[in-house]
């Protein structure tokens, strides 16, 4: 049987079922668009973290200079998408800030991302998914809670994470998460050792 790459087996595994959701180059426009700039540092001087599913690497920058590259790393079963749907085991594209930090979590350490993001629901809502009521709900939840809400059709829970009580050699071989974004056990405690609340992370 020939080897199957983590990307195809995505491809050839999800293909019917995420074409049902409808993921189509409108619906992807506003994320495409923000991450046509992302790769751009703020500034000379920023920290920041670029996670490439084309290449399965997740690199640190600072500035334009890079400091770690992580690779091979894993993303959902479902792919790397724009928009992400609740059950899609994708993971979303876009321009992310680190919003909390989980040392207890059964993936060894979980570095939440705040998704999904104002773009993500704006985009929502011009492609039907999110109701006028439920994209107010969604800025409302933010307002109050200080983060996004988790429990929308959009999903949530997304985070960069460690292997914890998965299987190492499905890491090398595939995307095996249900959306986040996983590196190997002592590849999070040094990547966590490095970011903070607030560092900006590009997922393309």
């Amino acid at each position: 049987m020939p080897h199957l790459s983590r990307r195809r087996f995505s491809c050839l595994a999800l293909a019917a079922p995420l074409a049902l959701l409808g993921a189509g180059p409108a619906r992807a426009n506003l994320v495409e668009t923000q991450l046509s700039r992302a790769h751009l540092p703020r500034h000379a001087d920023e920290l920041w973290v670029l996670v490439d599913d084309r290449e399965a690497e997740l690199i640190v920058y600072r500035g334009n200079r890079q400091l770690e590259r992580f690779h091979p790393i894993s993303l959902g079963r479902g792919g790397a998408r724009p928009m992400r749907l609740k059950g899609s085991n994708a993971t979303p594209k876009g321009e992310f800030r680190v919003n909390r930090f989980n040392f207890e979590s059964d993936w060894h350490l979980f570095v939440g991302l705040d998704y999904p993001t104002p773009t993500h629901a704006r985009v929502a809502l011009d492609e039907g998914i999110y109701s006028q009521q439920d994209y107010d709900r969604y800025f409302d939840y933010y307002r109050r809670n200080g983060h996004p809400p988790q429990d929308t059709v959009l999903g949530g829970f997304i985070g960069l994470h460690g292997i914890g009580k998965g299987d190492p050699e499905i890491h090398r071989q595939f995307h095996w998460t249900q959306g986040c974004v996983a590196v190997t056990d002592t590849q999070i405690e040094r990547l966590a050792s490095m970011i903070d609340i607030g560092t900006r992370v590009v997922i393309r």
